[in-house]
């Protein structure tokens, strides 16, 4: 029988549960044991009784790994570590790039790591995809927190005091997150503008109703993501983008790139041509910012323009992305799972694209350029 363990999150502001009791109840139908630790749930108000109906085990923290195949966190918990036993496999979000003393503390340990963020983005893993789902929760919000801090409605109003126009918001950077960012703000009633280097991202936005800003650059990459630019795209894009951005009442940034820092798409001298009251929400803050002056988990003001850097976005609505996350990790488990016992298909295309390590052995080229191999 195999064994799933699920610890409660430790990481700082994390509220998100790796699986929920529905999905709890849905393994142990299917012959698993779950074991999970006590509080485990409570920041996705899901309480310890609500795990013990679904027919979980609800444990103290040092007996959690004890005899378990699979560890499903949400953020790779370092304490857990040396807890591994033989054989295990660690399946959670790792991001190598930001946590290298975390790779070398799982390699050391000879550990097997399934990292979600590197889930191929392929037709047979969409339900697996965990970046995209915790995307869809992180765009919706930064609609929304652009809305609060914004000194302007986003709708349009007829008042006896007269007609506000909508707001204008820009979102750049149209993959999920913004596709989601556009939807929502289109909702609140605002005017809204897309900006993306993918003409396939462009047409999606428009689909939406916004107004795509077109320029003179095709940047398609692998996997649904952009190609860096050259130099000379970045001039261009420059160019046009800050004739584009003056006019906006609220700018979304969305634009990253897995493994590395985000793109600069709004420069300082761009921000300096934004109208006292914008506001601007940095998706990408976490991975360095879109905008030059965003400082990660911080609201600052420069020369009236309000800019966010939120952490973490999807912790915020912490039911509906735990939700999401555990439905995505009930999808991956059955490459892990055969007839209730731990059977991995390693040979697949999807547990051979998410495979950060296996043994202690890093496989995943650029994390093991990062951390010298192992």
């Amino acid at each position: 029988m195999v064994t799933v363990a699920v610890p409660k999150e430790r990481a700082p502001g994390e509220r998100r549960v790796a699986l929920v009791p529905e999905v709890v109840a849905r393994l142990v139908k299917g012959g698993a044991r779950v074991r999970v630790e006590g509080g485990a749930g409570e920041g996705a108000y899901h309480p310890d009784a609500a795990y013990l109906e679904a027919g979980a085990e609800v444990v103290e923290r040092d007996a959690l790994l004890r005899g378990a195949n699979l560890l499903l966190t949400v953020q790779m918990p370092q304490d857990l570590v040396e807890a591994l036993e033989p054989g295990a496999v660690a399946v959670g979000f790792v991001q190598a790039h930001k946590n290298p003393d975390l790779v070398r503390a799982l390699a050391a340990r000879k550990a097997t790591v399934l990292a979600m963020e590197l889930i191929p983005r392929i037709t047979r893993a969409q339900s697996m995809d965990a970046l995209s789902s915790q995307a869809t929760v992180a765009g919706y919000l930064a609609a929304l927190h652009a809305a609060r801090l914004s000194p302007r409605f986003f709708p349009m109003l007829t008042t006896a005091a007269g007609t506000i126009r909508p707001a204008k918001v820009m979102v750049m950077g149209v993959g999920v997150a913004g596709l989601v960012a556009i939807a929502t703000a289109r909702r609140l009633g605002a005017q809204v503008f897309a900006y993306d280097v993918r003409r396939a991202a462009v047409e999606q936005a428009l689909s939406l109703g916004a107004k795509p800003i077109e320029l003179p650059i095709s940047a398609e990459g692998e996997g649904g993501y952009a190609r860096e630019l050259t130099e000379e795209e970045k001039r261009i894009q420059h160019e046009a983008l800050r004739e584009h951005v003056a006019g906006m009442d609220a700018i979304i940034t969305t634009a990253q790139v897995p493994g590395r820092r985000a793109p600069i798409l709004l420069t300082e001298d761009m921000v300096e041509r934004l109208k006292p009251g914008t506001v601007v929400v940095d998706l990408a803050a976490e991975s360095g910012g879109n905008c030059a002056l965003t400082r990660p988990g911080e609201v600052v003001e420069v020369r009236g323009v309000r800019i966010f850097g939120p952490l973490n976005l999807p912790s915020e609505l912490a039911v509906h992305a735990s939700e999401m996350y555990a439905k995505n990790l009930l999808n991956l488990l059955d490459l892990f799972v055969a007839k209730g016992e731990f059977a991995p298909q390693w040979e697949d295309e999807i547990l051979q694209g998410a495979l950060l390590m296996r043994e202690g052995e890093i496989l995943h080229g650029p994390t093991k350029a990062l951390v010298g191999g192992a």
